[in-house]
């Protein structure tokens, strides 16, 4: 056990999200309906897709069967794909490794796979030296710090999703300032939904195909408990409370509803997306979903060391889980560990934003006593621990990137989201400039139970949204410069609706929102990124530079 006490100064709670509601009252259907009827509206068969045999065949075989409705994968040497993204889905065991190292070279762009061990997981799977990794499942990370790339592949486990490029490919793409993102149309990120059922039930319903396990369309009521927690109708059903459902019937799948007492999470996609998956030959996992309306969120603590430490006790017990993990006690009241958030039994996720699951108590306790006189810890609620445990996925999954999205690493003790009174507030709100593509914006919209205001979620990759620069969980400020904090969905979604072929959105990231309100200051288009920048100087007027930033190029991460 390790104790940090002592007095320090006042910290401020990070804002998190709750599931969300949206849209208007209807009337609702109650329970699962039976649809054996609707049979011949469905055109193929997910489950052929979602667990496609051309993975676990092609791993170790000359040549490979591929299902019908699927392509096999070709090898960057085929001269007619050399161009195009890979996908592929690594599963190892546990105390193996996926067999490459993933570099970021002085000189060179991208997050380079390098080393790939001979008969490993990544070389059957595909991979070679060279190769470019633009997604970790799901999400494109071509532009995100290396360092954060490495630590979504550690928090996935012993299964990982990733999108890679041939590197020839990258750098002639590069050089020729191509859009990456524009490579990986035709998807969205499976969802992760946590529904909590009302007097009305769950707010879903099922249609089956008689007589085939594993394929099943979901329902959805409007303004209902399902459609709160974000389940899209006309969705598939892959995942049942951390079950895959694909060797289901429909009478099983019934069952396993109603045993589930008053909650159930759904992992759900889009038939477009669905079928992408499948003509690409992965499986999806839950650990590529979009969770961004699970009301389980991971939370940020910034604290300052008082004459009297932080005012806590680290512990190693036992996790839900049956593994060993830090957790955090014995919060004196009124120190640093108080003020910032810091609730008893808290599991211990990061420190200065590197992960510590998996590390023994000593290696924790010297990671905090080396950030100095400050330090940020990701923690989870006891509850949120146990949802995260029972699904069988680390929360560290399903953390947004916050302060460090910016692009730069700020060395241990000297984290950025730490708020000045006399300073400037930490991160910009954004001016994103969106015209409308082939397939709209490129982006849905959702509320927060109980609070006004509407955030940005399902941005599509390559969309206009993603070109523009919006993120997942951006809270909408103004459309077309009408401020919108206190308007509703629907007339939020009407204005968006009448902007035509363009659009202006003023947005910003929950953790920024939190420094502005807490330091008074408004938001708005003078003080955007994107808007005038002498006018935003003069409306911060007294800021003070941020921490010096590390240079973190050369770094190499095996896996």
């Amino acid at each position: 056990m390790q104790s940090w006490r002592r007095r320090g100064h006042q910290l401020h709670l990070p804002l998190h999200f709750v599931p969300c509601t949206f849209g208007t009252a209807m009337k609702q259907k109650q329970g699962l309906k039976d649809t054996k009827e609707l049979t011949l509206k469905f055109e193929f068969n997910p489950k052929d897709g979602i667990d496609n045999p051309a993975l676990s065949l092609a791993e170790d075989s000359v040549a490979a069967w591929v299902p019908r409705g699927t392509h096999r994968l070709c090898s960057p040497s085929d001269t007619e794909d050399a161009g195009k993204p890979r996908f592929y889905l690594l599963t190892k065991g546990d105390g193996e490794s996926f067999g490459f190292c993933l570099r970021d070279e002085v000189g060179y762009k991208g997050h380079i796979i390098r080393q790939v061990a001979c008969g490993g997981i990544a070389q059957r799977r595909g991979l070679q030296d060279g190769d470019r990794i633009l997604e970790v499942n799901g999400e494109y990370v071509d532009n995100m710090e290396h360092f954060r790339v490495v630590q979504k592949i550690k928090a996935s486990g012993n299964q990982v999703a990733v999108a890679v490029l041939d590197g020839n490919a990258y750098e002639v793409a590069k050089a020729l300032n191509k859009n990456l993102a524009e490579l990986l149309l035709g998807h969205t990120r499976p969802q992760l939904c946590h529904v909590v059922k009302d007097k009305s039930g769950f707010g879903f319903s099922v249609s089956a195909p008689e007589g085939v396990k594993g394929t099943f369309r979901l329902s959805v009521t409007s303004d209902g408990p399902a459609d709160k927690a974000g389940v899209p109708s006309d969705s598939w059903l892959l995942e049942l409370n951390g079950a895959s459902v694909r060797n289901y019937t429909y009478a099983r799948l019934t069952r396993k509803l109603k045993q589930s007492g008053s909650k159930v999470t759904l992992l759900v996609i889009d038939a477009k997306s669905e079928e992408f998956y499948r003509l690409q030959g992965v499986r999806v996992i839950a650990a590529m979903a979009d969770a961004a309306t699970l009301p389980f969120k991971a939370r940020e603590l910034h604290m300052v060391k008082g004459p009297d430490g932080y005012g806590f006790l680290l512990k190693e017990e036992k996790c839900s889980s049956g593994r060993m993990g830090q957790f955090l006690s014995e919060i004196d009241t009124g120190l640093p560990a108080d003020r910032a958030g810091m609730r008893d039994r808290d599991r211990l996720l990061a420190v200065n934003g590197e992960g510590v699951e998996g590390l023994c108590h000593q290696e924790v306790v010297d990671m905090i006593r080396a950030s100095g006189h400050q330090v940020t810890l990701l923690v989870i609620d006891p509850d949120g621990d146990e949802f995260y445990s029972l699904m069988g996925l680390s929360p560290l999954l399903f953390c947004e990137d916050g302060p460090h999205s910016s692009g730069t690493h700020t060395a241990p003790g000297s984290h950025p989201s730490m708020p000045q009174r006399n300073g400037t507030p930490i991160g910009t709100p954004r001016l994103c400039h969106l015209d409308m593509g082939p397939e709209g914006f490129g982006f849905q919209l959702q509320t927060i139970t109980d609070k006004p205001g509407v955030f940005i979620t399902q941005v599509a990759g390559g969309s206009a949204g993603k070109r523009a620069g919006l993120k997942e969980g951006d809270m909408v400020i103004e459309v077309n410069g009408s401020n919108v904090e206190q308007e509703s969905y629907k007339e939020v979604l009407g204005r968006i609706k009448e902007s035509g072929q363009q659009l202006t959105l003023l947005v910003v990231e929950q953790e920024v929102l939190r420094s502005y309100r807490e330091m008074g200051l408004a938001i708005t288009a003078v003080v955007a990124e994107g808007g005038d920048a002498a006018a935003r100087a003069k409306a911060l007027l007294g800021s003070r530079q941020g921490p010096r930033c590390e240079d973190w190029k050369g770094l190499s991460q095996s896996f």
